[in-house]
């Protein structure tokens, strides 16, 4: 509890710090950034603590932290002090969204952090891969930061978040295994706010520009954003209930067998199975919530199934997955605010470059390429996302200035390439250790996604979609811009189709061998593959059709010639506001439909061969922007919709609403135990290994507390125990997991023969040649504990003979290297 109140008094003090920077940063928005202050100040915080420390002016400990901070405060107080009556002002008239903002932090914030504290565990998954970050970051004297698991070398991986992670953990003496779930609840209080003020800046904006003024509900209505976001599910919940209490499942009379051909053609893997008997209403097949992120099914050629990840928001709180996409949230929401901000004219001036004009002051691209190259550290896939938000909505922006003519091709340009090339100069000493394992782009020739799983992945997102889009539709007559905008989105969808085929082309040109291995794989020749794949295409074309008729209409909204921003500002009808707030839910929403899209005819190759990685990016990002999207429409909606129409649509999104908080509603006391977890509530997963193993825990303690040194403990597969000394106690260790290692450094050349000489360390009678390993890899420690027992055929004798042991203990026995 104390660990919590610390956490949030530093998080509300950062916030109130920072705000009048944000005050400044966003003149746009109707909220100044209020909402979003917590997420910039640990955004300028940390990139000014990392930089300080990868720079060698800081070091990483209490005094960076500090000073960085100190730097910050200055910035902040230089805001203030210019103009601090308009600050005041906007303080004092606008006390309802302050109180609202943060009662809804402290609310969020304290939800997940109760949920964590019944289900603390950090073992499965990658949850130890991110506590050894966490653990790896707070050990390390300077940046780069230390790879935990591949002794001798920097973390080569995305880890930005795990910065601010043990920025705060130090700052407030937390240890790493509790910061982890600290952090995840944090995370989550800092989406829900950041959601909630987007929404709140569009209804603002949106009001302004009709007929609405109640303030009530400018409020009251953004809260559908974190609900959105954060809280509704996919159907797959549902699914599960109606498995499960035996629904469309049948006994046939002569076999007694239970058949059920609609699960069959629905083809949920378990849930093809008959359901468990007697039937009930609440799911209890062990994991079941899992089912809910590997929703989408592909097949090869063979019929072979390949798993896909499709998070949403919710699975991954659930599972409390610290990951880098988890991590980037809050700062995906401040880019979105960026991109709105500069949607809205703000940041008004000019900066001239390779004699074209930018119609933005310096301020305004220094901070949106701290914000964009932050991402990419955070979450590096969401740049281009983000990137590409930001750089459409200056794009349309600048349309509705002057029009669509070929100048906004340069404008385009003349702000995406020089945004990008500064977002990645502010963090250049991150890409000096980074490799990656993405090699290219791929064609998916053979994996479109099939209707039925869109709608069960989509669905709680869909039908808000549609009804929006069908509401501004009936009242925007724009039959020309229909037709251009359904041969765009068409013309978009045959250019992806020969963009694939263009793909294999060159690759069965400059990778022959890959291909011809590829075909025989398949049992094909080009002609059959290319024959079979499209059969199967033209068999799934239901789910390009559902993103069709939304990315369809959201084009030709975007492309419609607007008013002028001056005739906007006079606007006053019905529909007047979609050139305001409604045509950026619309940006929103086309590039949600292009990120589902393009992973069914490209993705990006990495070692798993297949597009697992790209459905599983891309759609988390565009559940973010579709969440927003379908929230404002429902406030729309439930704003202007009157008699009969009214009525119905209530009782629809009500339905949607309640069918998509099945899935938590049923998740979380199977994953809580009920929230009765039989040791007690705590945010701290040590706890658990001081339970089950007090041996090893003292071990690890004793490390914790050591001189700094290379530690040698058994190496094995991922996603087990393996490893947990390095996790635990942040030392290097020869080798980690070796899997997740060939997938940081895109190959597995780094690793050499680690992990056999590991093994040979362990097990060899040998002084000499253990003697020469411990050398080469310069180990101080070796951590002698049950699972080195268990997985290897020790020889002791030898460590005694020539070692002192440091630590010893029950089962756990650490000698140290002179």
């Amino acid at each position: 509890m104390t660990s919590f109140i610390s956490w949030y008094i530093l998080l509300t003090l950062l916030g109130w710090l920072t705000f009048p920077l944000a005050y400044r940063l966003f003149p746009a928005l109707a909220d100044r950034g209020y909402t979003l202050s917590r997420a910039a100040g640990l955004l300028i915080w940390g990139y000014i603590f990392w930089l300080f420390t990868s720079l060698g002016i800081s070091h990483n400990d209490i005094g960076g932290i500090l000073l960085a901070l100190a730097i910050l405060a200055g910035l902040s107080i230089w805001s203030f002090v210019t103009n601090y009556e308009l600050r005041i002002t906007w303080i004092k008239s606008n006390v309802r969204l302050i109180v609202t903002t943060e009662i809804l932090f402290l609310a969020a914030f304290a939800f997940l952090a109760f949920v964590r504290s019944a289900n603390p565990e950090l073992t499965s998954a990658e949850k130890p891969m991110e506590l050894a970050f966490i653990n790896a970051i707070l050990r390390s004297p300077t940046f780069p930061p230390r790879d935990p698991w591949l002794s001798g070398y920097a973390i080569s991986y995305y880890y930005f978040g795990y910065v601010m992670t043990a920025m705060l953990a130090r700052l407030t003496s937390v240890p790493g295994s509790m910061a982890h779930n600290l952090m995840t609840s944090l995370i989550f209080g800092l989406a829900s706010v950041g959601s909630y003020g987007i929404l709140y800046n569009l209804l603002a904006l949106n009001n302004r520009q009709s007929e609405i003024q109640n303030r009530k509900s400018s409020i009251g209505l953004p809260l559908l954003a974190p609900l959105f976001l954060l809280l509704i599910s996919n159907f797959e919940g549902v699914f599960e209930i109606l498995h499960r209490r035996g629904i469309l499942w049948f006994r046939n009379p002569a076999t007694a067998e239970m058949t059920g051909p609609f699960w069959k053609w629905l083809d949920l893997k378990e849930l093809t199975s008959a359901p468990i008997q007697p039937p009930q209403w609440t799911p209890d097949r062990y994991l079941w919530w899992w089912r809910g992120s590997r929703v989408v099914q592909d097949y090869d050629m063979r019929g072979n199934p390949l798993e896909i990840i499709d998070e949403f928001p919710f699975f991954s709180f659930l599972h409390a997955d610290l990951h880098p996409h988890v991590l980037a949230i809050p700062f995906t929401l401040l880019a979105i605010a960026v991109a709105l901000n500069l949607f809205l004219g703000g940041w008004r001036g000019t900066i001239n470059l390779f004699g074209g004009r930018l119609r933005i002051n310096p301020l305004g691209f220094f901070f949106t390429a701290l914000a964009l190259g932050g991402l990419a550290f955070l979450n590096t896939w969401d740049i281009l996302i983000s990137a590409a938000l930001i750089v459409l909505a200056y794009v349309i922006a600048r349309a509705r200035e002057d029009g669509w003519r070929w100048e906004r091709l340069e404008d385009l340009f003349l702000l995406g390439l020089p945004l990008g090339l500064t977002g990645v100069l502010l963090y250049l000493p991150f890409y000096f250790g980074f490799s990656s394992q993405a090699g290219g782009i791929l064609p998916s020739l053979m994996y479109p996604t099939r209707g039925a799983y869109l709608w069960i992945m989509w669905g709680t997102l869909f039908i808000p979609l549609f009804a929006t889009l069908l509401y501004f539709w009936r009242g925007e007559k724009l039959p020309a811009n229909w037709k251009l905008g359904f041969s765009l989105g068409l013309g978009f969808a045959f250019f992806m189709w020969i963009f694939m085929w263009g793909v294999g082309w060159v690759g069965s040109i400059v990778e022959k061998d890959y291909v011809n291995l590829f075909l025989a794989s398949q049992g094909m020749t080009a002609g059959q593959l290319f024959y079979a794949t499209t059969l199967r295409r033209l068999s799934y074309i239901g789910g390009l059709i559902t993103l069709l008729a939304i990315l369809i209409p959201s084009i030709a909204f975007l492309i419609t010639k607007h008013a002028t921003r001056e005739q906007d500002n006079t606007e006053t009808s019905t529909h007047g506001n979609t050139h305001h707030a409604t045509l950026f839910v619309f940006l929103l929403i086309a590039l949600g439909a292009l990120l589902i899209i393009v992973p069914d005819f490209v993705y990006l190759r990495d070692q798993f061969g297949y597009r697992i990685n790209t459905i599983f990016k891309f759609y988390y990002q565009a559940w973010i922007l579709w969440s927003l999207a379908s929230a404002f429409g429902i406030a729309v909606l439930l704003q202007k919709l009157r008699g009969a129409w009214d009525v119905a649509f209530r009782v629809v999104i009500g339905l949607v609403i309640i069918l998509g908080l099945v899935y938590p509603a049923f998740s979380l006391p199977y994953k809580t135990n009920d929230f009765k977890p039989p040791f007690g509530y705590t945010l701290d997963d040590f706890e658990r290994i001081q339970r089950e193993n007090p041996d090893e825990a003292a071990g690890i303690e004793w490390l914790r507390s050591a001189p700094d040194g290379i530690v040698a403990e058994a190496v094995g597969d991922p996603y087990s125990y393996y490893a947990r000394v390095s996790v635990y106690t942040g030392l290097q260790t020869v080798l980690g997991w070796p899997g997740h290692e060939d997938q940081w450094r895109g190959g597995h050349a780094l690793q050499g023969t680690r992990r056999e000489d590991i093994e040979t360390l362990y097990t060899t009678s040998n002084w000499e040649l253990a003697n020469e390993i411990i050398r080469q890899y310069d180990i101080r420690y070796i951590y002698i504990g049950i699972l080195e027992r268990t997985s290897m055929r020790v020889q002791e004798e030898k460590f005694m003979a020539h070692l002192q042991p440091v630590f010893q203990q029950g089962s756990v026995t650490i000698y140290e290297v002179p």
